[in-house]
């Protein structure tokens, strides 16, 4: 990692507490590398960031994206049917890194991460920028490999917690989450609803009661007037379907013009 690098490598966490301490949560917008190309894919994720949004998110296409709703499925298919490869990820993180000053978090279903090899994944990933991994498929009792090489390599390691979580899985989750913990609002898969659950609260919570210093909310997330409600009571509110289905629509012009909508809601 050059010193360059070095310098401008942002935590997801210390964003979140410079939001916090400025009296708002952070936005976190999520997009797919790779739609509907890689270049485009790169010029939409930086449109993020010139309209308010303060973390990203970038998605590893997958073949079989079991969490991810209509859209999603559609724009990842979409990115490995024209081609998309594993190391495009790094390619796509140094590229944002070389043009926001903001976080960016890989989130990616596991399988990938495996065949690449974990200790070259995330060294790769540290070399380019990124500030570490959302895995939506691992628990942290399946994650050995990938806490003690995160450890080593000082990438942030995002898990998810569910409404349908018991009280020790999320003592253990909040326990081997560094930078936040993933509070999923509602059950089933992501895509924009017309009220994001209640649960969500109720969760965010019951990860406080857990010693959880950071949570973020996403699934479901598509209004600005939603990200002030979860705001209200996280510290982060992830948008992704909204985002996805902006690009898909109109282009980074459309991406743009949702994420200063969104925005509004800090």
């Amino acid at each position: 990692m050059t010193a360059r690098q070095k310098a401008e490598h942002w935590s997801i966490g210390s964003v979140l507490d410079a939001r916090n301490d400025g009296g708002s949560g952070a936005l976190l917008g999520y997009l797919p590398i790779g739609f509907p190309d890689l270049a485009t894919s790169i010029d939409a994720a930086v449109a993020l960031v010139d309209n308010g949004v303060d973390a990203l998110e970038l998605g590893l296409p997958y073949s079989d994206p079991v969490m991810d709703g209509v859209a999603i499925q559609k724009a990842t298919q979409a990115a490995l049917s024209a081609g998309f490869r594993v190391r495009d990820v790094f390619q796509a993180v140094e590229a944002v890194r070389s043009r926001v000053d903001a976080p960016v978090l890989v989130m990616t279903y596991w399988n990938p991460v495996l065949q690449y090899g974990v200790e070259r994944f995330a060294d790769t990933l540290r070399d380019a920028g990124g500030a570490g991994l959302i895995t939506p498929d691992i628990t942290p009792d399946s994650a050995a490999e990938w806490i003690a090489t995160s450890e080593k390599t000082g990438l942030d390691r995002v898990f998810l917690a569910a409404p349908s979580s018991t009280d020790a899985r999320l003592i253990e989750t909040v326990n081997a989450s560094r930078g936040f913990v993933y509070a999923v609002s509602t059950m089933g898969i992501t895509g924009a609803r017309a009220d994001v659950d209640a649960a969500a609260r109720s969760l965010v919570a019951r990860l406080r009661g857990a010693g959880a210093t950071r949570t973020c909310v996403g699934v479901g997330i598509s209004t600005a007037d939603q990200v002030t409600e979860v705001l209200g009571y996280a510290d982060g509110a992830i948008v992704g379907s909204a985002l996805v289905t902006a690009l898909a629509e109109d282009g980074v012009a459309g991406v743009a013009r949702t994420a200063s909508a969104l925005a509004k809601g800090k």
